[in-house]
């Protein structure tokens, strides 16, 4: 009886080395908790990292929650989020379309995933899977491909996420309210080099 071919090996899928019980991303230690240990949750906060500060943003999943009582992918899916996101305070500066976004987001989770968000990483077996799976989420480009990859590799220690972290300083460097702080005055320096750049590729 002739044997069989040895097959090749499959990659195993990525996995979490830890979870932290917080991430230092907002003032809010029930927030900072929430984002830490709910997939969903640390998803709404990145799609809604746009055009407010941070901490404004992934303080949004524990704002839903509240108002809305879960923030599992189906339930927020199946929601009418706009008034929920208009009702002062406004969970977002444009709650519209940031309503509207967050709906798009649960409801890939929920079709893509079975409502599991943490799949998104955990089904992923290298850097350019993670990356794909990322890239596919509603809202999110390529700079939050970077932030979300820096944190699942500094934050989570999941090692395909690892490639995705770029040069610069991102919110996976993130580890404390100070470190916070920094983040956010580094930011405003690089956006201020790469404007000032533009600027002068403009001019020449």
């Amino acid at each position: 009886m002739t044997p069989k071919a040895a097959q090749p090996p499959h990659s195993p899928p990525a996995t979490i080395k830890f979870v932290p019980d917080r991430l230092y991303f907002t003032d809010s230690d029930e927030a900072n908790k929430l984002i830490a240990t709910d997939p969903m949750a640390l998803l709404i906060g990145f799609a809604l990292d746009q055009q407010i500060t941070v901490q404004k943003a992934f303080d949004g999943p524990r704002e839903l929650k509240e108002r809305l009582g879960s923030i599992d992918a189906a339930t927020v899916a199946d929601a009418d989020l706009e008034p929920i996101f208009r009702t002062p305070p406004a969970i977002h500066r444009f709650p519209g379309s940031m309503a509207r976004r967050v709906h798009e987001l649960a409801a890939y989770i929920r079709d893509n995933y079975d409502g599991d968000a943490a799949r998104v990483w955990t089904d992923a077996t290298t850097s350019d899977e993670l990356k794909a799976n990322i890239q596919s989420l509603p809202g999110f480009g390529e700079m939050k491909v970077k932030a979300l990859g820096s944190v699942l590799a500094k934050r989570f220690g999941i090692e395909v996420a690892n490639d995705l972290v770029p040069w610069h300083p991102t919110l996976g460097d993130v580890d404390s309210s100070q470190a916070l702080a920094d983040y956010q005055a580094a930011k405003r320096a690089h956006k201020a080099e790469w404007q000032k750049s533009r600027a002068a590729a403009k001019a020449s």
